[in-house]
This record gives C-alpha cells, sequence and structure tokens, in this order.
C-alpha cells in the first residue's frame, strides 16, 4: 500500500506527501546507507515509486480506484493501467535529484 510505504493516511494533501517522501528518501537513500546497500536500494526504490503515484493526480485516482493491478494495466481490473507496471520504470535517482532541485542534500 502506497500510503503505508510513505505512512500517510489516505487524504493526504501533496503537502504530506511530499514531506513524508522528503524525510523516507533521505532516510533510505543508498549512498547514506553502505553497510545495508540493497535493502535500502529496494526501500528507496518502493518510496520513490509511492511518491510518484501519489502526486500525480490520475495515477493516485486510478490506485485509489483499483489499486496496483490497475495501474499495471492487469486483465479484469477494470481499470485503465498505465502499462510497465506501478513504477512505470521511474529512476529512483531522478526524482530524488528532481525533489532536491539538483543539489545533493548529503554534500
Amino acid at each position: 500500500d502506497y500510503y503505508k510505504v510513505l505512512g500517510v493516511p489516505r487524504s493526504a494533501d501533496a503537502k504530506k506527501i511530499k514531506k513524508a517522501y522528503r524525510k523516507l528518501a533521505l532516510e533510505w537513500h543508498p549512498d547514506k546507507n553502505p553497510d545495508k546497500t540493497e535493502e535500502a536500494e529496494a526501500k528507496f526504490r518502493e518510496i520513490t515509486e509511492a511518491y510518484t503515484v501519489l502526486t500525480d493526480d490520475e495515477k493516485r485516482r486510478v490506485y485509489d480506484q483499483f489499486g496496483e493491478a490497475g495501474l499495471k494495466g492487469e486483465a479484469g481490473s477494470g481499470g485503465p493501467g498505465f502499462g510497465g507496471g506501478a513504477g512505470m520504470n521511474v529512476d529512483p535517482r531522478e526524482i530524488f535529484k528532481q525533489f532536491f532541485g539538483g543539489a545533493d542534500p548529503f554534500g
């Protein structure tokens, strides 16, 4: 559940989602967790995927109505689907850079 991943209620507005993403992305960024790179990379991807879906009005609407299956366009979901999986092949590091305006928050 993307809401649980970010630790926000379903009623969360964009500001709360952004704040939750920022906190978790900084905490789980792989560069900040060199001793547990694989776990951090997986968590970082999950956090970014949740943020990407919940901050896009159309994707969020589909997710709220049909769940992850609606985003994937799986048969029988009844949702329009976006193809390619819920993350839509998003590079979490690019989202992170965009979020922080290209600046390295660890620098």
